[in-house]
């Protein structure tokens, strides 16, 4: 039997509960009270916060981060080059993702409006053919890879068949570079005329991915703050001519707080980048975000984390580390300008095996919680549908535990933040929102990743209960009120029905994740 879609009615307010951890104590605190009517308002953010990447290589083809095979990684392809000389193991070839398929535009479609990033290491290094000619066998002398019209056509498509706002960066290898050794914008332009031309847009770039790895990116050998600050000009300065209602977004960097401490890694600073490109040039100050790397890629240093420490306060609350290093940095170089973060996932190099079960949604959810608080306008997903970390398993198309947290979130937490106040424990995590469509009403996320004991809230008004949980938190499955998560047979979402919570306390379980949704909050914040 064909069930309906997922449907919020109008008449709930939110609370999207707590996560709370093994440190607690065994007895229990007294139930956390959540005034909901009296919650003030903290700040407004972008109705297309929660967004996606797909990667650049992914609508090419190419070789991606290999998936684990019985924990180990898939064989080695070594018919192309890879990014900074990484190991070959590490990837495996994947044809062109095929973005006409009606599953992935139904699950991508449920999730807008957003951002989709096309994006990526690869990107900077991709050359556009713009003509309808056969793609060449082999990359161009300066490129690594080669993106054709019909694939960036299925791109705009994409984005057009999902609700979903365009974000990009482009090519800033050897191959765009004049005898001087200097970017132009031959690349960049043609891919923005042939997307005007099929009746396009992009809503947003920055000039290149991850400039503080430049070299390791494809950028030309020696590159530093200096040639960026004059790429960047140069880039600037062409965009205001050409798509001058294009959002201007940078540095886009990455790792300073963590993998710029390894010993070897070479990278470029911020701060350095920053003042080389001058100040009043950027629409958005942009930056990405791994709390460490994967096991692909442990030889970098220890950078990761298992899955024992994956519910720890340290974890979790990494994202909240950068971005208020990033954060100072704009306040310095684009004081009042928005903050997005424009690439993050589990870990860097592809995501762990567990990066796809219910135990990373813990991380999903109070990133997402986190940094809207903290005022990010955009988060975006690495990625759709591909490699470990993804939302959706790229072989099957069937949603991951993040997807089914991503659909609650989109369905549920509105636009305008409210402020919980302070939480009963540090690891009872407290959010809070007006819920979407329902003016007065309330939505709270609270995250309890205690794997031992309940916690409690306390609400003064009847609630609609979504509580996330899964018998083993490294399954790639999990339970909704007790029921597993899936789509139909014809391949549509199901019905996702709360359940009735009397007001008072409200009982989260160990390691679980609960939504609420509470009909008669009246918070004036949110009418």
């Amino acid at each position: 039997m064909k069930h309906s879609p997922l449907l919020i009615t109008p008449h709930f307010v939110l609370v999207a509960l707590a996560l709370t951890f093994s440190r607690i104590p065994l007895e229990q605190t007294a139930p956390l009270p959540v005034p909901l009517s009296k919650l003030p308002a903290l700040g407004s953010v972008d109705e297309r916060f929660q967004s996606y990447n797909v990667e650049m290589i992914e609508v090419t083809g190419g070789r991606f981060w290999a998936p684990y095979k019985q924990s180990s990684s898939a064989p080695a392809d070594t018919a192309q080059p890879t990014p900074g000389g990484m190991p070959a193991s590490l990837y495996r070839y994947r044809p062109p993702i095929d973005l006409a398929n009606s599953r992935l535009r139904k699950l991508a479609s449920a999730l807008g409006p957003a951002y989709m990033r096309v994006s990526g290491t690869w990107a900077n290094s991709t050359f556009f053919q713009d003509s309808n000619d056969p793609a060449p066998e082999k990359a161009l002398v300066g490129f690594n890879g080669v993106l054709t019209r019909t694939q960036w056509h299925g791109v705009v498509d994409f984005a057009r068949a999902v609700n979903a706002d365009i974000v990009t960066s482009f090519a800033i290898s050897p191959g765009v570079r004049d005898a001087n050794g200097i970017w132009t914008p031959a690349e960049a332009e043609k891919i923005l005329h042939y997307t005007r031309s099929i009746g396009g847009s992009i809503a947003a770039a920055e000039m290149f991915n991850e400039p503080t790895f430049a070299s390791m990116g494809g950028a030309p050998k020696g590159y530093d703050a200096a040639a960026y600050g004059r790429d960047f000009r140069a880039f600037h300065a062409y965009i205001k001519k050409s798509a001058p209602n294009m959002v201007i977004l940078g540095p886009g960097s990455i790792g300073e707080t963590s993998f710029g401490q390894i010993p070897g890694i070479q990278m470029l600073h911020s701060e350095d980048m920053l003042q080389q490109q001058g100040p009043g040039l950027l629409d958005g100050f942009s930056y990405h975000f791994y709390g460490g790397v994967s096991q692909r890629c442990a030889r970098m240093g220890p950078m990761g984390t298992t899955p024992e420490a994956a519910l720890s306060h340290d974890w979790l609350t990494r994202t909240d580390r950068d971005e208020a290093f990033y954060a100072a940095l704009r306040d310095r170089f684009a004081p009042g300008k928005p903050l997005w973060l424009t690439e993050t996932g589990e870990t860097a190099c592809g995501g762990d095996p567990w990066a796809s079960t219910f135990l990373d949604t813990f991380r999903y959810l109070y990133q997402l919680g986190s940094l809207v608080k903290r005022g990010v306008q955009v988060d975006i997903h690495n990625t759709l549908d591909a490699s470990d970390y993804a939302l959706i398993d790229e072989t099957t198309l069937q949603p991951r535990p993040d997807y089914w947290g991503a659909l609650l979130w989109r369905r549920l937490m509105g636009t305008k933040v409210l402020d919980p106040g302070p939480s009963a424990s540090q690891d009872l995590y407290v959010f809070a929102h007006c819920l979407r469509g329902k003016p007065g009403g309330v939505a709270l996320l609270a995250i309890n990743a205690d794997k031992a004991n309940s916690h409690e809230l306390f609400l003064p008004a009847k609630s609609m209960r979504y509580s996330l949980a899964s018998g083993d938190l490294q399954s790639s499955t999990v339970d909704l009120n007790g029921v597993e998560l899936a789509l139909t047979s014809d391949g549509d979402l199901p019905a996702i029905d709360g359940v009735s919570q009397a007001k008072g306390s409200v009982s989260l379980a160990p390691a679980s994740i609960t939504f609420l949704a509470v009909p008669s909050a009246n918070n004036a914040a949110c009418r």
